[in-house]
């Protein structure tokens, strides 16, 4: 059942993390509909996460919210089978689902033998897709995005593709700018660095003779209230956190202007370093132990506490240029009384 009022600047991710069933999902996007979220962003990861069937059932078990990947990879499919899904999708859907793109966690790719994204195949496979939903015959392409003979999805389509980027550093900050519809920033971002960030994008698309305005930049917030139990904050946030930091934690400290030090004393713990997955496998003792090692300020760039302390941390990201704001790391359910706190003062 759909809501009567839907909040398009707001959305949510499905089974965050590491989901207990993909069957959730179904529940998850219902839930999120019923909220009046705008947009449910779906992620992937290499086990019962497989973006194109998770989007498939929820697409199945929603009727108005937005479906949008964020993200999957590129280079994991060819474009044809990217191409080919994505248009089922957006069928299935009357239109509702945008293809999401992002760079990866180089250290996966590395140990699965996928070789690393660059900025340049991910902006030629832009223009791929793009050319493919016009209708058009690629033949002999020889680009970043690798060599095809012939490209070609339906001579009959001619439609605009929407395509969303996740982006982290500043050279895939300006390509979405440039190119991108959508532009999903990280989590755990300082208050300086999404600003930043916002301002690479609009300065980008307006560069390249596009409206600033017509590229939504996403904040993605960790949104955990108290009415979570002390343990699912934790989980959430410190195991979150901590597990970004266990796999892109000097990028992550570069763009923040963190203490370096502070990284590699925290990835040296004697605890920590056993530890694969904090925010999926990390016991109780291992996640407090975690939080002792974290700065405050560190954990503070989130939406916690009270529904109202939620929602005034959620209404700050506009007034740091964000478009829109992702309530992270919370089931649609768990954000149901700080989506009820939002409508009241919207």
């Amino acid at each position: 059942m759909s809501a009567a009022r839907t909040y398009g600047e707001l959305g949510c991710y499905l089974l965050g993390g590491q989901p207990r069933s993909a069957r959730d999902i179904l529940d998850e996007v219902s839930d999120a509909e019923r909220l009046g979220l705008g947009t449910a962003f779906i992620s992937e990861r290499y086990n019962k996460k497989e973006i194109a069937a998770l989007s498939g059932a929820a697409a199945a078990a929603s009727s108005s919210i937005q479906l949008c990947t964020g993200a999957t990879n590129h280079n994991t499919r060819h474009p044809m089978v990217t191409a080919g899904m994505t248009r089922t999708l957006r069928d299935l859907t009357g239109g509702r689902f945008t293809l999401g793109i992002g760079r990866g966690v180089p250290i996966l790719q590395g140990a699965y033998g996928i070789p690393p994204i660059t900025t340049a195949q991910m902006a030629d496979f832009a223009q791929i897709m793009r050319r493919l939903f016009r209708g058009e015959v690629i033949v002999g392409h020889d680009g970043p995005a690798g060599s095809y003979p012939v490209l070609h999805l339906d001579a009959t389509l001619d439609e605009y593709l929407p395509l969303a980027l996740v982006a982290f550093g500043p050279n895939t900050l300006e390509l979405g700018g440039r190119m991108f519809d959508e532009v999903i920033l990280h989590t755990y971002f300082t208050d300086e660095t999404t600003k930043r960030c916002v301002e690479l994008v609009k300065s980008a698309a307006e560069e390249a003779g596009r409206d600033p305005d017509a590229v939504k930049v996403w904040a993605c917030l960790a949104t955990v209230g108290d009415h979570v139990s002390e343990v699912d904050r934790l989980r959430k946030t410190v195991g979150r956190l901590g597990t970004y930091l266990q796999g892109y934690g000097q990028l992550l400290v570069d763009t923040n202007g963190w203490d370096p030090a502070v990284l590699q004393s925290f990835l040296s713990d004697p605890v920590i370093s056993t530890v694969a997955g904090l925010d999926v496998v990390g016991t109780v003792d291992q996640l407090e132990h975690a939080a002792t090692l974290l700065p405050d300020e560190w954990l503070s760039y989130a939406a916690t506490g009270t529904p109202a302390q939620c929602v005034t941390a959620i209404r700050h990201q506009f007034d740091l240029g964000c478009d829109g704001v992702i309530l992270h790391g919370s089931t649609p359910a768990e954000l149901d009384p700080i989506v009820a706190e939002y409508a009241r003062g919207r």
